[in-house]
């Protein structure tokens, strides 16, 4: 039996990430800014299920989260960092204090929890670390700079993480997921309130009242839960886990596209060092 700790469980992939670890008989730590959005979980598994309120962007919560889970279970072994939330606009568009939530939440967040569970994993020389990505880190659709931005920048921290407490026994690893069935795109997704006309071709056409992608995303949760348990129970975790059909044909174009042009330019690339 294994101790999660997961943020951001009150819907979508967090509730069904929180779902599958406690429906396999290990222990949860469930949380939300809301904690009454998950308090059912811990009604239903009174022994292995703890409900917490934590915003990922308040310090004080963060820490009191992580403590409480130690004391309740003993250790965090695995932690899944999923709490975020959608904002779309064209980089023009982007409010500075959306902006600046949006990297606090996803970015400051997972920091936040990152470095308050890796005491304990440092003493016991185990554990695990779990980062949502998203494939629009890899792929930057037009209206969703902002977002694919801190994504990326979770996925850079992330690599070089792993490499830090690899030799530690503990692993790092990042979950890129496409499109899945959850609020998403839906309650989740935040937006800029001024449009620019200009970019009503590009960035406007992603704009929630045009968006017709919601409810119909082909990704089930359910699976993505039991695919991330497989992979952090596996004996070499991967560095990034693929999640949908969508995420692993639109990540490689997107290498094959990376690739392109890369061999395009690499005489000019390789031109800049000094004649020897």
């Amino acid at each position: 039996m294994t101790t999660w700790l997961i943020t951001g469980c009150s819907t979508g992939l967090g509730r069904a990430f929180a779902e599958a670890v406690l429906d396999r008989g290990h222990n949860a730590v469930v949380t939300a800014r809301d904690v009454a959005k998950v308090q059912d979980l811990a009604d239903k598994y009174p022994d292995t299920a703890l409900a917490l309120p934590l915003d990922v962007t308040n310090d004080e919560q963060v820490t009191a989260a992580v403590g409480a889970a130690e004391n309740r279970f003993g250790a965090v072994d695995v932690l899944v960092n999923n709490a975020g939330y959608g904002y779309r606009a064209a980089v023009e568009e982007g409010e500075d204090d959306a902006v600046h939530q949006l990297f606090d939440t996803h970015v400051f967040g997972t920091v936040r929890t990152i470095k308050a569970v890796l005491p304990g994993m440092r003493t016991r020389r185990s554990g695990t670390i779990v980062n949502l990505s998203s494939i629009g880190a890899r792929i930057c659709p037009e209206g969703s700079g902002y977002y694919s931005a801190v994504k990326a920048a979770i996925e850079a921290l992330t690599l070089s993480l792993r490499k830090e407490v690899a030799l530690l026994g503990i692993t790092a690893m990042v979950v890129e997921p496409g499109g899945f069935r959850t609020d998403f795109a839906g309650r989740s997704l935040t937006q800029a309130a001024v449009p620019i006309a200009d970019y009503a071709d590009t960035a406007g056409k992603r704009r929630k009242e045009h968006d017709t992608y919601h409810g119909t995303q082909p990704g089930d949760p359910a699976k993505a839960a039991t695919a991330l348990i497989h992979a952090v129970e596996s004996d070499a975790p991967p560095y990034m886990l693929l999640l949908g059909n969508d995420t692993s044909d639109g990540f490689r174009a997107a290498l094959d596209a990376l690739r392109t042009e890369v061999d395009a330019w690499e005489s000019l690339s390789r031109s800049t060092d000094f004649d020897n």
